[in-house]
This record gives C-alpha cells, structure tokens and sequence, in this order.
C-alpha cells in the first residue's frame, strides 16, 4: 500500500514537468530550434502603434469652465 501511495505523486509529478516542458516548448520553441542551428532568430513584424483621440463630452468641457471662471 505504501509503494501504490508513493508512486501517484512520483507520477503527477512526472505529468506536470511534461505540461511544463511542453508549455515551455510552444511558447520558445522557436528561438531554441534557432539557437541549435546557430541561426539568428527572426522576430514577428509588429504592428505600428495607433494614435487614439479622446473626445470628451460637452458636460464634462462645461464643468471645466465653470473651474476656470472661478479661479
């Protein structure tokens, strides 16, 4: 009974390296393919940032002169 209780967490713990690993594999596996080839590795285009206008509403310009007027 012993040997079947200390092999199920020997077992899981097996499993969660091999989820890791394998984690580890998708999110790097290219720079590591191209690190064993000695191949530079080359980066995704990334998408030129975007300027984004906030146009604020009337009622919140009105509180921002009345501030004004007052000062």
């Amino acid at each position: 009974m012993t040997a079947v209780l200390g092999t199920l967490p020997f077992i899981a713990t097996l499993w969660l390296l091999v989820v890791l690993g394998a984690a580890v594999l998708e999110e790097s596996g290219a720079k590591i393919a191209a690190a064993l080839k000695g191949k530079p590795v080359t980066q995704p285009s990334v998408m030129p940032q975007m300027r984004v206008r906030v146009r604020w509403s009337s009622a919140s310009r009105r509180g921002g002169e009345r501030w004004r007027a007052a000062a």
